[in-house]
């Protein structure tokens, strides 16, 4: 019976017809219908989504620049639809651009550039224009000036998406107060939502960028985050590729192009951290790849090699031949171990140097040699490969199963240079092994093979041959294989980072501390590292306690090259790293061990690179990547080692002052019961204080115009203080310190180094009345007790 199936295409021209229907699609047209994957998959979040793209172009565009930036966001409600205006102080955009960088997708001048940025496909701001036509029809709206220009350019256009081409309805020139700068304005179906992710967007913004003034006006609302610092990142420098870093497809891209024509020349102009030495490695290890190694045996012991030599040497005076003979045999119990390709160099060598007194020993002479040479070295392998394999070995394996897995491999070796891949050797011993276990009954498990083949690979040597020329590799794809796989064998240096600007400590501190009003702040820059050849920087802060909220679980900041990533938190590398750290380890509640802990904290993270693996094309998560997760793990732990000394601290000096707390009650109350039976005055109870909680007692006695400041340290370790006593008349006769007037007042200054156990009097004098304040820095207040007279 016919199937239908069988019949399709039976019709005459339907796969005439069928072609008809084919047709290119331009990547505008795509993203037409699939936005979602730009971020563009809803009113609220696509408003976020364009406030993004056009803040991460006028953040580049300005430090590009060198200019520190003045970014300002207008969101208004206009009917039916949302008008998004964002202007930066930027450099301006030339006419002749401005329709490609707002109209044309997949446009710019980041993409092919090996160095730090936020924007790189160009995709983000043309797809907020292209978003915007879409859900409102209208035009997007582009003024910008460049320094020194009289006027401004202005455009209006939407992209054509059948040709991802711009397609201009107004060009001309206008005034505008900026002296040079851009800004868009775009009208889009939008709702204020994801207000919230807005806000955090802005406000994240502002911490990793602190050199940044940003000021958001919305329609119920405004924020303004100011500049916390002048200095702008350090600039970055484009960086030539790694070679752990690059695919084949790239290499053989690269070997097309390259003007180099030797291999050697390709490594050193092509990839970054490649010199001579390096280059001469990585070909080496190519020549492993490409023409494999050869195996290098033991020279046998007494006048074997002699012998051998001298037997198949002809037509030589007995003079000669002695002198062939035995230079040879000399050279070559000289080596531990050769290979075939070294013999061939030994006996060249011995021709050469007897030719002048002995005759020449052509061509076919100095083969004969070698291959008599050659066989005698190689008659005893056997055992060398027992003591190979019997090396690779664990003890358990017995003397017969060595033995017969070993001549095995040995007959392995048949051909006459001895010389395999690594993965021919991995044969040879694969095969060897599994007759092993089918005729002996004796398993080779898979890290005894690994074992052996790595004995016998390191006791075989690289290959003199000359490898091919760059363009003969474009053309050889096995060739561009073995290539790539000896560049990433290569330990070669990592790259440099000089193509980074992380945020560094100090400013990520600042970051914090500018939109956070905390206690505590911490913060770690990790040292640089690689993945798939670009290099990357992890930072982390942790900002805690103070205005931040205590209720639910702790606040994670995620950035990637600058750029906050507000979306998909579930999905993203940084937020595992979280959650699997011990939290309780470093004081914050963490219920069941994993997952975010609760408490009042910020963790922020940010992870700058030449090439942040994000999952997917709208750049809102960090892809698992291990290496990049270990650093974040680290950056973040390092941050948190802080943490956990400074609530360590906060918790003793609660304990402590709690502890101070009890005894200041119970103190008074016993004083004045012994004074009641002794009849005496009630004793010093600020004194008996100090001494039991081991405080540091900084004591004042003013009498007839002498002033006395008595310093003891009750404390187990030295204390550095700063006591400063505020007089309103002025001093004199300072026992060393500083003196200094302002607004009528006198401050006498001391910085004493008190040891523990030890006392420090500090002395002025006044004349006439006088009103003291004391003030006393250096040391935890608990940890303190100030007692004034006078």
């Amino acid at each position: 019976m016919t199937s239908l199936q069988s019949t399709l295409g039976d019709e005459p021209g339907i796969a005439d017809e069928l072609a008809k229907n084919q047709r290119e699609i331009s990547i505008a047209e795509f993203f037409e219908k699939n936005k979602h994957m730009l971020g563009f998959d809803s009113g609220a979040r696509g408003l976020v989504t364009a406030v993004k793209e056009a803040v991460d172009n006028a953040l580049d565009a300005t430090e590009e620049a060198g200019i520190l930036p003045d970014i300002y966001v207008e969101i208004e409600e206009v009917g039916n639809y949302y008008r998004l205006v964002v202007e930066d102080n930027g450099p301006g955009i030339t006419k002749e651009q401005i329709p490609k960088v707002f109209g044309k997708l997949l446009y710019g001048s980041r993409f092919h550039a090996r160095e730090q940025s936020r924007g790189q496909q160009g995709i983000g701001i043309s797809a907020a224009v292209l978003y915007s036509q879409l859900t409102s029809g209208k035009p997007a709206k582009i003024t910008s000036r460049t320094q020194g220009s009289a006027e401004a350019q202005y455009f209006e256009l939407i992209i054509d998406t059948d040709t991802n081409e711009p397609e201009i309805g107004v060009e001309e020139t206008t005034s505008w107060d900026r002296p040079h700068g851009t800004r868009i304005e775009l009208e889009m179906e939008a709702n204020m939502r994801a207000r919230a992710q807005l806000h955090d967007y802005i406000k994240h913004t502002a911490v990793v960028n602190p050199h940044a003034r940003i000021e958001l006006h919305e329609p119920t609302d405004s924020f303004k985050a100011e500049r916390a610092t002048d200095q702008l990142p350090a600039e970055t420098e484009e960086i030539r590729p790694h070679p752990h870093g690059v695919e084949l497809g790239t290499v053989i891209k690269m070997l097309g192009a390259t003007d180099s024509h030797s291999l050697s020349g390709f490594l050193q102009e092509e990839f970054t951290r490649v010199g001579k030495k390096t280059a001469q490695k990585v070909l080496d290890n190519f020549r492993d790849q490409h023409f494999g190694r050869e195996m290098a045996w033991q020279p046998p012991a007494g006048d074997a090699i002699e012998s051998a030599v001298s037997e198949v040497t002809a037509n030589k005076s007995p003079e000669a031949t002695a002198a062939f003979t035995s230079g040879i045999a000399e050279r070559v119990t000289e080596c531990d171990r050769l290979a075939h390709h070294e013999l061939e160099g030994i006996v060249a060598a011995v021709a050469e140097e007897i030719g002048v007194d002995h005759g020449t020993f052509g061509e076919t002479a100095r083969q004969k040699a070698v291959e008599a040479g050659w066989g005698a070295i190689t008659e005893s392998r056997d055992g060398e490969c027992y003591r190979l394999v019997d090396s690779a070995t664990s003890t358990r394996k017995d003397e017969a199963t060595i033995e017969a897995l070993s001549r095995r491999i040995a007959a392995k070796f048949d051909d006459g240079r001895h010389r395999l891949t690594r993965s021919a050797l991995e044969g040879y011993v694969d095969r060897a092994a599994d007759m092993t276990q089918e005729r002996d009954e004796v398993a080779v498990g898979a890290t005894a093979r690994e074992n052996i083949v790595s004995e016998f690979w390191s006791a075989m040597r690289t290959v003199p041959d000359d490898v091919p020329l760059a363009r003969e590799v474009a053309s050889d794809r096995n060739a561009a294989r073995d290539l790539v796989a000896a560049m990433r064998e290569t330990d070669i240096i990592a790259p440099p980072t000089d193509c980074l600007a992380p945020i560094t400590a100090e400013l990520v501190e600042a970051g914090l501390r500018k939109e956070f009003d905390a206690d505590f702040y911490a913060a770690a820059t990790r040292d640089a590292e690689v993945h798939g050849g670009d290099p990357f920087i992890v930072e982390a802060g942790i900002a805690y306690g103070g205005e931040i909220p205590a209720e639910g679980s702790i606040d994670v900041m995620r950035f990637a090259n600058r750029v906050p990533l507000v979306y998909q938190r579930g999905a993203c590398a940084t937020t595992d790293v979280v959650k699997r750290i011990g939290w309780r380890n470093y004081g914050l509640d963490q219920p069941g061990d994993s997952g975010l802990p609760n408490g009042p904290a910020v963790v922020m993270v940010h992870v700058a690179s030449t090439n942040v693996p994000f999952t997917s094309e709208s750049k809102d998560a960090i892809a698992n990547v291990p290496a990049i997760e270990d650093e974040i793990e680290l950056a973040i732990r390092e941050a948190a080692r802080d943490l956990k000394s400074y609530l360590s601290k906060q918790r003793s000096i609660a304990k402590r002052r709690k502890k101070q707390d009890v005894l200041a009650t119970i103190l008074p109350e016993m004083a004045t019961k012994v004074a009641e039976v002794t009849g005496r005055e009630p004793p010093n109870i600020d004194a008996a204080l100090a001494r039991i909680m081991n405080n540091v007692q900084v004591s004042r006695v003013a009498e007839n115009g002498s002033v006395k400041l008595v310093v003891e340290n009750h404390s187990g370790a030295s204390e550095d203080l700063d006591v400063t006593d505020i007089v309103s008349a002025e001093p004199s006769d300072l026992s060393e310190g500083t003196v200094i007037e302002m607004d009528g007042e006198w401050f006498v200054k001391w910085s004493p180094t008190i040891s523990a156990g030890e006392t420090a009097t500090l002395e002025y004098s006044v004349d006439g009345e006088a009103t003291f304040d004391l003030d006393v820095s250096g040391v935890e207040t608990a940890k303190l007790t100030v007692e004034e007279e006078g």
